[in-house]
């Protein structure tokens, strides 16, 4: 089967030019001092992106290597976790957890809703035992967003360590660790970022910390051991094990995008590509899968199937007839999925997908009103390009070397390099 036309798919994405050529730089010596001002440079772009002074580590690994990483970390036999659950990815962490020897508390909500923060309060309030808590800010299979924002501060008053994935929002979604009281962290390079999915980003804060060190069943000497991050490079400048040369400088790239482009034009550009689509579903006459608007992810739009279809059947018709990658719900309900994520949360491409699957739709014999659902989401995405509330930067696409293998040499990363301070929002 030939290449899809459009990926618009909830990741991993497509990438920028910029971003492909860095994948494909030199690949060098990891002690090679060029590398290792990139790798060090590269942490404190997804500090910046991440909006935290804490330390950052970077695993080698798809984002659920990380998550599986800090679980480890934070917990041993017996300790007291509150699992917030509103999706598949929620509920996975809570089978690990148990696998761990958790003591497993979950507040469980339907997955197209959200975990209300009064809930999360009332119950910690109740269970003054519970150590950690464990949430997903995005749940990406179901299209919904968790309040992080209030359940953050929330968890920090009660003097509970959070453990937060993020792995869908970052760079598309606000997100702001420290401002947050968030302790460790986790996300990845391949969905807003645009990057490839190859690696964990992660920060942690000394709260955190102080639970792995004095944790016996935290990983060591393991790939999954974050104190080896900790004691090994941080410490004394050795990595734990040899890193991905080549992913470190496709996440650099990706991430030197965002940061040039501005953290708060790239989430705004996210969130007006999810509205212009969401427009065209309603007016087409579709159902948004999660309850409202108000708990909808920026990063995807999710859709309830119409009755009498099922998503494999819509996600084939749409890839084979019309050459258009659409996600399923992964297990969350009979949905699909239009993504909006890096280089697709742009231009016209959310209107791409829903005429892939207006049409998809109506092939396969539902009632569906393209023109409407269109005509809506081109109003919307015109109204955004007009607004002054936001103004993109956009590079045109090129092809990009890094020199000396660095990934860039902006004026920006210059700044960085020095130590100047990183963004208003760390100052």
């Amino acid at each position: 089967m030939r290449d899809p036309d459009f990926t618009l798919s909830a990741g991993p994405t497509s990438a920028t030019f910029r971003t492909l050529a860095a994948l494909g730089s030199p690949i060098t010596y990891h002690y090679d001092p060029a590398f290792i001002d990139a790798f060090r440079r590269t942490e404190g772009m997804v500090g910046e992106l991440l909006r935290t002074s804490n330390e950052i580590i970077l695993m080698q690994g798809e984002a659920v290597l990380g998550l599986e990483a800090a679980a480890r970390s934070l917990v041993q036999p017996g300790t007291q976790v509150l699992n917030l659950v509103s999706g598949v990815f929620g509920k996975g962490m809570g089978y690990w957890l148990k696998d761990f020897g958790a003591e497993l508390h979950e507040l469980e909500v339907p997955y197209n809703e959200s975990v209300d923060p009064g809930e999360v309060e009332r119950y910690l309030d109740e269970h003054p035992e519970i150590e950690l808590l464990t949430v997903v800010h995005s749940e990406t299979p179901s299209g919904t967003l968790n309040d992080c924002a209030r359940i953050g501060p929330i968890a920090r008053a009660h003097g509970v360590v959070t453990l937060v994935d993020c792995v869908s929002s970052l760079g598309g979604i606000p997100f702001d660790a420290d401002g947050w009281q968030l302790d460790v962290c986790v996300a990845g390079p391949q969905k807003c970022l645009g990057g490839p999915p190859g690696m964990s980003l992660m920060s942690v804060s000394e709260q955190a910390w102080a639970v792995i060190e004095r944790n016996p069943a935290a990983p060591r000497a393991s790939f999954l051991s974050l104190l080896d991050w900790r004691e090994k490079w941080h410490a004394k400048g050795q990595f734990p094990y040899t890193p991905s040369v080549s992913d470190v400088h496709g996440v650099a790239a990706a991430c030197e995008q965002a940061l040039a482009e501005g953290l708060d034009n790239c989430i705004a550009r996210h969130a007006a590509a999810a509205k212009a689509c969401r427009a065209g579903v309603v007016q087409m006459g579709l159902q948004l899968w999660p309850r409202s608007e108000d708990i909808t992810a920026d990063c995807v739009t999710a859709i309830a199937v119409p009755a009498g279809l099922e998503h494999e059947q819509v996600r084939d018709h749409a890839r084979r007839r019309y050459g258009v990658m659409l996600s399923s719900g992964q297990g969350a309900g009979n949905l699909v999925r239009i993504g909006h994520m890096g280089p697709t949360a742009n231009g016209l491409y959310p209107e791409v997908g829903l005429m892939a699957l207006g049409r998809t739709l109506a092939d396969l014999g539902a009632a569906v009103r393209i023109g409407d659902g269109l005509e809506a989401a081109l109003a919307v995405t015109s109204a955004q390009q007009e607004s002054s509330d936001w103004q993109v930067t956009r590079e045109e696409p090129r092809l990009w070397w890094p020199r000396g293998c660095r990934t860039t040499d902006s004026p920006q990363v210059r700044r960085r390099a020095a130590g100047d301070a990183l963004s208003p929002a760390r100052a």
